[in-house]
């Protein structure tokens, strides 16, 4: 997985926040997260959606019984770098439960119905995860 992601990597910032191959036509960012254990800084290409000016992704790990190495680095450390085509920002990120997380896993799922598929395949419940620029 880590080279698929790197090949990923490497074709964002080479193309402006573009990728091909499985997705194309997706929105994507990478989000430098801060390791939880080792404090070094990582990488992961994520599909996004927006709610507002706020950006969503989703703790799929496409459906594994285990939330993604991500997401408890970013709850360890919830500030985050997030690249969105050319531009970089620092972030915020927060975790919203119950109705929230439901109505914005709701929306992300309308977009990439992957979701909704990830979660009747696992008995967790999958994370939603909302970044916020910090001004």
């Amino acid at each position: 997985m880590n080279d698929f992601n790197q090949k990923i990597i490497a074709e964002f910032r080479a193309n402006g926040g573009i990728v091909g191959g499985p997705f194309a036509g997706s929105t994507i960012l990478l989000l430098t997260t801060t390791g939880a254990k080792s404090g070094q800084p990582r990488i992961n290409p994520l599909v996004y959606t927006t709610d507002g000016d706020k950006l969503v992704i989703v703790a799929s790990k496409a459906g594994a019984p285990t939330n993604p190495d991500w997401f408890y680095n970013l709850v360890a450390n919830p500030v985050v770098t997030v690249e969105r085509g050319t531009e970089q920002f620092q972030a915020r990120a927060t975790v919203p439960e119950a109705a929230e997380r439901e109505r914005l896993f709701n929306q992300a799922a309308a977009h990439m119905p992957g979701f909704a598929d990830y979660q009747r395949n696992t008995t967790r419940t999958i994370p939603v995860v909302v970044l916020e620029r910090i001004p």
